[in-house]
């Protein structure tokens, strides 16, 4: 089984209750359903056969026994997380479950993506990465936005073709989501005509399943999906922002690399995905208004915690012009460093374009291509759901430096 699987167990009494969880589970392809129980008292020999990573327990059918379990479990079994689950939402069994060993305690009804955060809430937390524990071994998503501080300034470019150099290592799985729901325009980088859109699964949101979550993505040859804008301008208010948390809560269970690519909106939807971002690529030019924009950029997102500390500012197009605008007078004026600058490559660009051909298949050789790749490099680092992206390596972007 691929290591990046995590095996799971539950018990509930309760045969619809149980199927209802079974069914949920089945098709996660980050999660595989080990074993189920109907019987508290046999579970812990249904345990010690699979050696789960995960015990999700219900608590409805016999509360006393359920805890009893959980109990038992976390002496027994110290590499297996449990997860509680109940409808009761009374204080004293859930503060009896955490103590008797639950790393999480869920209420019924269950949503996919609830049981998704609890679980890289476990993953990540360090009682999390037990020894002997495949969950040691688990890449959690890195969800990268593209954000811009101008029309026109290049991020869709950006966010397709870093999507593809990511895509051709074969351990990471891509998607892009395009964000711009008015203009978006990925669907013509890559030269495809999707059947379904990020409307769809706004649309169903409450009833979204695996079966429906890929059936709305579009692939590409080179390996990365596309969930494109509404097609009608009109159906963009069905997308908002609390749609598109869930949206992404879903796509992190089952892709390494999320990539968001934005509109200069800054609304609730631009918020929401900057939020739910692990890194935020901010575009600007070389200029005045682009430098302008950026500072007023960073006292806007000062207003919302942590996100100013994701942000890693990328200066596109150098070269495109003279400037008198200095690289340390750039950095005074935004008060941060520059992340990486990307070389003016007009004609490779606008080939990659038209064909709807990415840069690394148009123009390999080109320094754009060269550059996009160096950044896709920062994030295929093995383990893609650190809080910030390792740092290039000095000089890992000198080729394109002008002091």
């Amino acid at each position: 089984m691929d290591e990046n699987v995590l095996r799971v167990a539950i018990v509930d009494p309760d045969d619809a209750s149980r199927d209802s969880m079974k069914n949920m589970l089945l098709g996660v392809e980050s999660l595989w359903l080990e074993a189920d129980c109907s019987r508290y008292e046999f579970f812990i020999d249904v345990l010690d056969q699979a050696t789960p990573d995960i015990a999700i327990v219900s608590l409805d059918a016999d509360p006393v026994k359920g805890l009893a379990l959980i109990q038992q479990v976390s002496r027994q079994l110290p590499t297996c997380a449990v997860l509680a689950v109940s409808g009761s939402q009374e204080g004293s069994l859930i503060l009896q479950a955490m103590r008797n060993g639950a790393r999480e305690f869920l209420n019924l009804p269950l949503h996919l993506e609830d049981i998704l955060a609890a679980l890289d809430r476990v993953r990540s937390s360090p009682s999390g990465m037990t020894s002997g524990s495949t969950m040691t071994r688990i890449r959690s998503s890195r969800v990268i936005a593209v954000a811009g501080v101008e029309g026109g300034v290049g991020c869709t470019s950006l966010a397709v073709n870093l999507a593809c150099m990511l895509a051709r290592h074969e351990s990471n799985s891509v998607t892009i989501l395009d964000l711009d729901l008015s203009l978006g325009d990925a669907d013509v980088w890559l030269d495809l005509l999707p059947d379904y859109t990020i409307q769809d699964l706004a649309e169903n949101i409450q009833r979204v399943d695996y079966s429906l979550l890929k059936r709305s993505l579009t692939r590409h040859a080179c390996g990365a999906y596309l969930l494109p804008r509404p097609v009608q301008m009109s159906d963009r208010q069905t997308v908002n922002g609390e749609s598109l948390k869930r949206v992404i809560a879903l796509l992190k269970s089952t892709f390494t690399h999320l990539i968001l690519d934005l509109s200069k909106n800054y609304g609730e939807l631009e918020m929401a995905a900057l939020e739910s971002a692990d890194t935020i690529l901010l575009l600007t030019q070389l200029d005045l208004p682009g430098l302008r924009n950026v500072v007023r950029l960073n006292q806007f997102f000062d207003e919302y915690e942590g996100i100013n500390d994701k942000v890693r500012v990328i200066l596109n197009r150098m070269g495109i012009e003279e400037t008198q605008i200095s690289m340390s007078k750039a950095k005074e004026t935004i008060d941060r460093e520059i992340f990486c600058q990307l070389p003016n490559d007009y004609q490779a660009m606008v080939d990659s374009r038209n064909n709807g051909v990415p840069l690394m298949q148009q123009a390999p050789k080109a320094r754009i291509t060269k550059a996009i790749e160096a950044i896709s490099d920062v994030f295929h680092d093995g383990n893609p759901g650190e809080d910030t992206p390792k740092k290039p390596k000095k000089g890992l972007f000198s080729f394109l430096s002008n002091g």
